[in-house]
């Protein structure tokens, strides 16, 4: 596979989040409260508006090396100093140094992008969009109220990965590891594995409840 055609490298303000993992073009609403990220939020309104959010592991203590910068787009100062901040992703990185530790980190980063695939990935994208396309209709079904699928719901092959990998929920550990990819159709098709297995656990539960009526 060849290389993107353009890597650079810059620092970045870091801002380490346990759960949450932020994805290219995905929105993310953040509360900041505390001091450091309040002076770090603060400095950076005067800049680019630009920031790193790196998923941070409990039990190695530790925030992962590969995260997304998000972009400041819209922002509200509360009374007592807490900002209301919403941010959209914008490019992955891995952290190649830490140059600062307090108040906040800064590291140094280079930008990564997913490799030009080898083949069309057409097809591999249609399958993700079906079995959600089955997912909401079992949903619906199962719980008996309407639920449909977002009308700019992305189309590209790329776009298209990222927007299934956000809405993971509750699985910061495969969205890390999808994050981390840069093999477009490798995604997709880890994508369509945990989507056909939760198809398949939906319509076995339709099934019963259609059994027991």
């Amino acid at each position: 596979m060849a290389k993107p055609s353009s890597i650079s490298v810059r620092e970045l303000p870091l801002f380490p989040l346990p759960e949450v993992v932020l994805f290219p073009e995905r929105p993310m609403p953040l509360h900041i409260f505390e001091p450091r990220y309040k002076l770090m939020v603060n400095t950076i309104l005067d800049g680019d508006k630009s920031f790193g959010m790196l998923l941070w592991d409990p039990v190695n203590g530790e925030p992962a090396t590969i995260g997304c910068s998000a972009e400041i787009t819209d922002f509200r100062r509360l009374a007592d100093g807490r900002l209301n901040i919403m941010t959209v992703g914008r490019k992955r990185f891995r952290v190649l140094e830490y140059i600062q530790e307090k108040p906040y980190r800064v590291g140094l980063v280079e930008w990564i992008e997913d490799f030009q695939p080898e083949t069309d990935l057409t097809a591999l994208s249609e399958e993700v969009s079906q079995l959600l396309k089955d997912i909401a209709y079992l949903l619906a079904k199962l719980t008996d109220k309407t639920v449909e699928l977002p009308e700019n719901m992305p189309d590209a092959p790329v776009n298209l990965s990222f927007w299934v990998a956000s809405n993971l929920y509750d699985l910061a550990s495969e969205q890390q590891s999808l994050l981390e990819l840069r093999d477009t159709s490798q995604r997709l098709r880890r994508e369509v594995e945990i989507l056909l297995a939760s198809r398949n656990q939906l319509a076995a539960r339709t099934a019963l409840k259609d059994a027991v009526g």
